[in-house]
């Protein structure tokens, strides 16, 4: 686990890297979404203790189906009255311009952090989707917002278990240079992919993530 967090905040850091420079990150949320999933993934790892771990991976199995759904369906929640406006230019002039409200994101990330935590999984397969659905954030940002959350607390994460001599230095090393790397192609090609197979990209993941967890949890349920 320890190398796995390593390896996936080399990823973030480099993604979160290419996605400032076009601009895309919201810095203002970003920040208080990132602070928000440390105490939730304190929380998650006590959370697995108390509660029959595969019935609540089927419960977020089936969540993430269900989300993965509205994403194909492109349905999202509307923001309350009281919605902050908020609006990014990126670097290629392109004006994103959508109503938010933050303490749901501050709240979410919670969540978010509480699930990747139990779950151990990773935060942004999770992330994302919500910042789109329960947020309405428009694609790109919640993707390049997402990742600059998940430099920040996987940072965290990796500090913590290089601390306590969980990470296999040259393994996370060797995977981490191949994470730079890709981080930094995808970053790229979201650029020329339009928000909606972006979307559907998402869509699928979560569709696959989701049957994996269902099917595993069922199968140790004995159903």
């Amino acid at each position: 686990m320890g190398t796995s967090v390593s390896v996936v905040f080399l990823n973030a850091l480099s993604g979160s890297l290419a996605y400032l420079a076009q601009r895309r990150v919201d810095l203002s949320l970003g920040w208080k979404f990132a602070v928000a999933t440390v105490p939730g993934a304190i929380g998650g790892a006590f959370l697995t203790r108390g509660l029959s771990s595969h019935l609540f991976s089927l419960v977020f199995g089936l969540a993430l189906i269900a989300i993965a759904t509205l994403l194909v369906f492109e349905r999202t929640a509307e923001p309350s009255p009281k919605a902050a406006v908020r609006r990014i230019i990126d670097a290629r002039g392109e004006s994103h311009v959508y109503r938010v409200d933050a303490w749901k994101g501050i709240v979410l990330s919670f969540f978010v952090g509480v699930f990747s935590s139990a779950l151990g999984i990773g935060g942004g397969i999770i992330h994302v989707p919500f910042l789109i659905v329960v947020l309405g954030l428009p694609v790109h940002v919640a993707t390049a917002t997402s990742h600059f959350v998940l430099s920040i607390s996987t940072l965290i994460g990796t500090i913590t278990f290089l601390l306590l001599g969980h990470v296999q230095l040259l393994t996370a090393a060797l995977l981490g240079a191949g994470a730079l790397v890709g981080a930094q192609l995808g970053a790229r090609a979201s650029v020329r992919a339009s928000p909606r197979l972006i979307a559907r990209i998402l869509a699928g993941a979560l569709t696959l993530v989701g049957l994996r967890m269902v099917l595993e949890a069922a199968r140790l349920l004995g159903w």
